[in-house]
């Protein structure tokens, strides 16, 4: 299923809303997705673009869950078989994300949003970012990318990611910023799982999809995105990036960051454009999740037996989880610790519980404390 594909599911089923009014990309979109989160909608004038927007698609676990006909309980078993069961995808030659190869390049007639107040410019936010090593192969994970200029981007790349590790190797690299794309890609490319595998493989595992090789680049891409941008980074070139509001709805400070040099956009006919909300439900959801199958598959490595993992919204999705074990010996729950920091390296806090806490249940966790 691709993207628009979805898009219509949800428009059958009276799930999205549509806003027909004209809508600015700067700040009033983005108001409009928050009051009216988790409900998807769909933008049909945006000042300031040729092209439709829709945002708050995937806001919930029980939103994805649908997607993939399961339940919210079969979200981690699913995920953990496709981390370590992966799939290599169907290979096209003609891909609806190349049906319009634009003859130059204006980020402005994109609507890229201006988010919030205090942004240092216009953020691409809900892009999986594809590059390639010679060695390693193929890397797909989010970076976000603050515009300043009518070609150029600066991209966030955090340190030791892998994006970072490539490019500190070779300087350069070519890459694709592919916008509009469904769960299982989106939850891909956002689990840590070890260098040198293939994130396009894990969303092929989840629900089959085809990919592409790039218009102007060497690398494969969702055949069935939105939209494609495709150029260069650079090591060497920098830009400041920021301040741009993080998982936490804070403000993250202003970095020097390396350049995204954009020379290919292509896109499908009446393309939509996808925005994901930083700090917001999608935003949690959609970073969080990924991180439950890891946890769960190192606390089972540990020889404790994990029942469940919830990475909760306390810890705004991201610092906190709480683990579910069925526990056979007093070292348990020290090597469940264990095994749940090594899943999620970036967690402050770990609670274990026994398996007949409720772990969905903030008042039940806080009894089990």
């Amino acid at each position: 299923m691709g993207f628009r594909d979805y898009i219509k599911i949800i428009d059958e089923k009276g799930l999205l809303q549509k806003v027909d009014v004209e809508t600015s990309k700067k700040l009033e979109i983005s108001g409009i997705l928050k009051e009216k989160e988790p409900t998807p909608l769909l933008f049909n004038k945006v000042k300031e673009s040729e092209f439709r927007l829709v945002g708050n698609m995937f806001c919930t676990k029980n939103g994805i869950a649908s997607y993939f006909n399961v339940t919210p309980a079969d979200i981690i078993p699913m995920l953990s078989k496709a981390i370590t069961e992966r799939s290599e995808p169907e290979i096209v030659s003609n891909a609806p994300c190349q049906e319009v190869i634009e003859s130059s390049v204006d980020l402005d007639q994109l609507p890229i949003l201006f988010h919030c107040e205090k942004d240092g410019g216009n953020y691409i936010s809900s892009a999986v970012v594809i590059t390639r090593d010679p060695d390693y192969g193929q890397n797909m994970d989010f970076h976000r990318a603050m515009q300043f200029s009518k070609n150029k981007f600066s991209t966030r790349i955090v340190r030791g990611r892998h994006f970072h590790t490539f490019l500190e190797k070779n300087s350069e690299l070519d890459v694709a910023f592919c916008i509009g794309n469904t769960p299982n890609i989106l939850i891909a490319g956002a689990t840590s799982v070890d260098i040198g595998v293939d994130e396009l493989h894990i969303a092929n595992a989840l629900e089959p999809i085809k990919i592409a090789k790039a218009n102007s680049v060497d690398l494969y891409i969702p055949a069935e995105a939105e939209f494609v941008l495709e150029g260069r980074v650079y090591l060497e070139e920098k830009h400041a990036e920021g301040p741009f509001v993080d998982l936490t709805e804070t403000y993250d400070v202003v970095r020097e960051e390396p350049v995204f040099e954009v020379k290919k956009i292509t896109h499908r006919n009446d393309a939509i454009w996808q925005a994901l909300l930083p700090g917001a439900l999608e935003h949690k959801i959609l970073m969080g999740m990924p991180r439950e199958p890891t946890i769960f598959n190192k606390v089972n490595e540990s020889g404790v037996k994990c029942l469940d993992v919830n990475i909760n919204p306390g810890g705004c999705s991201w610092l906190h989880a709480i683990v579910q074990i069925d526990k056979k010996s007093e070292e348990d729950g020290k090597n469940a610790i264990k095994g749940a920091f090594i899943g999620h390296s970036s967690c402050k806090h770990v609670f274990i519980v026994d398996k007949d806490i409720d772990i969905y249940d903030p008042l039940s966790v806080e009894w089990a404390m």
